[in-house]
């Protein structure tokens, strides 16, 4: 199984470097090296400063893609309409264990990305800089840049700057949830959908975007725009930072221009020749296959059309070795164990979504595959945040790419390969939600005794539902961890002492009274 990626990987490039430039000369470029290699950028306003944006055609790198220009002249008007001074925040969160480019750049490069952030206040006005981290590496690298630059969170300043240290985890690095920590709040989406342009930290118009996407304005704001489009496709110029990990030989954050062919980068990192499957824009992101892998360049453009997202920046390729629905599981247990806990599609659906595919992998049959497409579909569009649905367009992926294996999976028990364990996950709290979502543990029901009461549907209905004749269709996923306690408690309050938790592998009951009940996310009739 491989082992959790560093926090700073191999860096490479290809061409002439822009966000690396100066990395062969050292580890970290504290500000007097910066200078050296990146000279110095004079100030913009901040109509000019969009301007460039929308020249460069930057897109926010964070997941999104949203106009860069766009979002600065959103927090200017509402700054002005509103008689507020806009707040600035550099969203370092990256919280998602296939991604590292941001960290990257934070460690090494602090300075280019608050060059940007720096560019982007002073055209707004702004009077606070917020830098938001998940990793001990990256918090120690910004505080040390921001002391370099005289800035700090003291009162009296022209410019108040301060970092703030969030969870590393995958809903801790939306917009909303970096916005609620600084206030003081958990690091989780509030629940409700407000643009921060219009009132995110404190209230205040807010300009959020991820550290690569500063780390480009600031590339821009030196070498102009006509230089900047001299690198990549001309309708998306310039470079990106990918990071390539799973069956590689060298995991490698990579700078590369737009319009380079994807083949080439999974080479350079040392990937199958043949990949039965890549992942592109990491765990919220879709897979492609080999063809597909040939047809395509590194832009949003190119992946989008053959299926691919460039999203996060994230490339996961996986060899012929391993079964790509056991490596997709995997995932899906982490992306269960990430919920928030705050909506039911994510709080319970996403452990029902994993739990439907394990039974797909474990020889569920046809309407363990209908269940979870079942699922899958009532997720999205439903979530407080972004989660949800970013989860099921990871499942929904796994289902249109890899139909010759869940064939051989629905209809004959199996494809055969093991799970390898190519995709990295953190090696902190991963293998508990590996062994507890889906923890082992299945309610079962001795039909011979139940009546139908319909109690325990009441106490755990994420597990439980009552048919048309109202006897209970049980999941047949395993119990989530946080669902145990309510489990046993639907066991104990069982007046006909019917239901009880089996561990590990159960035989398939007889029918109850009536017939051919269908238990939900099972191959039961």
């Amino acid at each position: 199984m491989n082992a959790p990626l560093p926090d700073v990987p191999e860096v490479r490039v290809v061409g002439l470097p822009q966000l690396t430039q100066g990395f062969d000369l050292v580890e970290r470029l504290g500000l007097e090296m910066h200078l050296k290699v990146h000279g110095p950028l004079d100030p913009m306003s901040g109509e000019r400063l969009a301007q460039l944006a929308d020249e460069i055609s930057l897109h926010g790198r964070g997941g999104a893609g949203f106009p860069f220009g766009r979002k600065l002249r959103a927090v200017g008007k509402a700054a002005i309409r509103r008689g507020i001074r806009p707040v600035v925040v550099v969203n370092g969160s990256e919280g998602e264990p296939a991604c590292r480019k941001d960290t990257v750049l934070l460690n090494r490069a602090p300075h280019l990305i608050l060059d940007g952030a720096l560019l982007a206040a002073e055209a707004l006005g702004a009077r606070t800089l917020i830098v938001a981290v998940t990793r001990n590496s990256t918090e120690i690298s910004i505080r040390s840049a921001l002391a370099e630059r005289g800035l700090s969170d003291r009162r009296g300043q022209a410019l108040r700057a301060r970092v703030v240290r969030t969870p590393e985890r995958m809903v801790s690095g939306e917009a909303s949830a970096v916005i609620r920590a600084i206030g003081g709040g958990p690091a989780l989406p509030p629940g409700r959908r407000e643009r921060a342009a219009e009132s995110g930290v404190g209230g205040a118009p807010t300009l959020l975007s991820n550290a690569e996407t500063f780390a480009q304005l600031a590339v821009g704001a030196r070498i102009g725009p006509r230089r900047y489009g001299h690198t990549g496709l001309e309708a998306e110029p310039g470079t990106v930072l990918l990071t390539i990990s799973g069956a590689v030989a060298r995991p490698m954050v990579v700078e590369v221009p737009t319009g380079v062919p994807l083949r080439y980068v999974l080479q350079l990192a040392g990937a199958p020749l043949l990949p039965q499957g890549v992942l592109t824009g990491g765990y919220h992101g879709n897979w492609i296959d080999s063809m597909a892998v040939d047809n395509a360049v590194v832009s949003r453009a190119s992946l989008s059309a053959v299926g691919g997202s460039l999203g996060a920046g994230a490339i996961l390729p996986i060899g012929p070795e391993t079964c790509p629905i056991g490596e997709s599981l995997r995932v899906a247990n982490w992306l269960a164990a990430e919920t928030a806990g705050q909506c039911g599609p994510c709080r319970l659906g996403l452990p029902a979504a994993a739990g439907g595919l394990s039974d797909v992998l474990n020889g569920g049959g046809p309407a363990a595959l209908e269940a979870l497409r079942e699922v899958t579909q009532a997720v999205k569009g439903r979530g407080a945040c972004k989660h949800p649905d970013g989860s099921a367009r990871f499942f929904a992926s796994t289902l249109s790419a890899f139909t010759d294996d869940l064939a051989a999976h629905v209809l004959d028990g199996g494809c055969g390969r093991p799970t390898v364990g190519v995709l990295p996950l953190p090696a902190a709290g991963y293998q508990d939600a590996e062994e507890s979502i889906p923890s082992g543990e299945k309610l079962a029901v001795d039909w011979t005794l139940c009546k139908g009461h319909g109690l325990c549907a009441d106490i755990v209905p994420e597990l439980i539902r009552l048919g048309p004749d109202g006897y209970p269709a049980l999941a047949d996923a395993s119990v989530p961890v946080h669902l145990r306690g309510r489990a046993q408690r639907a066991v104990g309050r069982c007046p006909a002492l019917a239901l009880r938790i089996e561990q590990g592998p159960q035989e398939r009951p007889a029918l109850p009274p009536g017939g051919g009940r269908k238990a939900l996310g099972s191959g039961r009739g």
